[in-house]
């Protein structure tokens, strides 16, 4: 649900895996054939491994990082994983690039290009997320929702974000 000033959207399970499943769909409906599924972590692993699974093709991953600051919702230093984790060896082929949205585009941009320049097997690429933000600079092959605004998206296991063992045990010990 978007607040009326449009500053923040809030994602339930259900709306979360709703959009993946819509994200399948254009996907599935462009016709496009892939190999590999690339979900940049921490974000587009869910919907990685989702798409991963309808498409049954294997699921590689790129580690990325850049909301450190003010517990994670402050866009800083870009940094990019050396490597690609993948089940198959060298990432090669039709590769889907999965992440869960273009927020300024800034990342999506920087592992395109790192792909593009730095691994030659790889013959296609294409790029889905779930959601587009109006100041993002990258837009996606597959994107479901197109913001109007640049909310702040609540996805529904943020819960975790402020979680710790301690708060667990206080949780599940009666």
């Amino acid at each position: 649900m978007l607040t009326e000033d449009g500053r923040h959207l809030y994602v339930s399970y259900d709306e979360y895996h709703n959009l993946i499943e819509k994200l399948a769909l254009k996907v599935h409906q462009s016709g496009w054939q892939f190999d590999t599924i690339l979900c940049l972590a921490r974000g587009g692993m869910r919907p990685g491994d989702i798409l991963s699974r309808i498409f049954t093709v294997p699921l590689a991953i790129m580690s990325t990082s850049s909301y450190r600051a003010e517990s994670g919702t402050a866009q800083g230093h870009l940094d990019l994983a050396r490597y690609i984790t993948t089940p198959q060896g060298d990432i090669a082929g039709r590769v889907l690039l999965v992440d869960d949205l273009a927020d300024t585009g800034h990342t999506l941009d920087r592992v395109v290009d790192l792909l593009k320049d730095g691994y030659p097997g790889i013959t296609e690429l294409r790029t889905a997320v779930i959601w587009t933000k109006a100041m993002s600079t990258f837009r996606a092959d597959y994107s479901v929702e197109e913001l109007p605004t640049n909310p702040w998206i609540h996805q529904p296991f943020e819960g975790y974000d402020n979680m710790s063992p301690e708060r667990l045990l206080e949780k599940w010990t009666v």
